[in-house]
């Protein structure tokens, strides 16, 4: 894997290889297969997530094969909008793996409420565990209810830090055109999501993790003040059982212990 780092905060780094620039065309039937590919792989883990479930209790204590067995600091993971955790499953599974005690909400459900209750919801969850030095794993909109969660007094204080994925920390265009109010509250204009836009000293603490081609948000996922990473990835759900996600999750982990 390639990395290029700037070193400075709310700088960026790239995590794979540039594939270029080339003709107009070659660029959009890029983006068009990998919007197909995108739509497969959400289809896909879905389908899976609901017929063949998991208990995420086998997730909290750390495999026997992790490094000598040692548990290293919790996660807690938070899915984007209409999914549940079965559909962050690859990702449970590699921290796991790696010694990470892993945590799931049952309560967030499909994560359709509004994102200032999910995120009561996590930390009603962290206190009845007493869990404390935990980072946040979290895919589009669990993004936002991971930074609103690290608003909140005992949220703020039980979450040390938080890996973002394809979060729409500025909103999406396309929300405007949806009568849904859980997808219009993306809406670059929506008033909840501009005063976490004005919550920017939390976000030294957060990693924002965005593909290079993300159908759902053309804006992009950069975030001010906090450390962003670009992946050679596209598409808005792939990056979930990408390699190159949990290569850059494990030197965030790393660093964090």
């Amino acid at each position: 894997m390639k990395r290029r780092t700037n070193g400075r905060p709310g700088g960026s780094t790239s995590a794979g290889t540039s594939a270029g620039t080339g003709p107009w065309w070659r660029r959009r039937l890029m983006q068009a297969r990998a919007w197909a590919a995108d739509y497969a792989y959400v289809a896909y883990w879905q389908v899976r997530g609901f017929l063949f479930r998991k208990d995420p209790a086998v997730y909290l204590a750390p495999s026997k094969e992790s490094a000598a067995g040692s548990q290293r600091c919790p996660v807690i993971l938070i899915p984007g909008v209409y999914e549940n955790w079965q559909f962050l499953r690859p990702l449970a599974e590699a921290l796991s793996a790696r010694g990470h005690p892993v945590h799931t909400v049952a309560p967030l459900g499909y994560n359709r409420g509004r994102i200032d209750r999910m995120a009561v919801l996590v930390q009603e969850y962290l206190v009845e565990h007493d869990l404390s030095g935990v980072v946040a794993v979290a895919h589009s909109k669990g993004g936002l209810i991971g930074k609103q969660l690290m608003l909140l007094p005992e949220g703020g204080r039980r979450v040390d830090r938080m890996v973002a994925v394809n979060t729409p920390f500025s909103g999406s265009v396309y929300a405007n055109f949806f009568v849904l109010p859980s997808i219009r509250a993306f809406a670059p204009r929506n008033k909840f999501l501009r005063r976490l836009q004005e919550s920017s000293d939390i976000n030294a603490r957060i990693t924002s993790v965005y593909s290079r081609f993300d159908p759902h948000i053309p804006g992009g996922s950069h975030l001010p003040g906090a450390r962003n990473i670009r992946l050679e990835t596209m598409g808005h759900f792939r990056p979930i059982g990408d390699p190159r996600l949990l290569a850059v999750l494990e030197q965030e982990l790393d660093g964090q212990a």
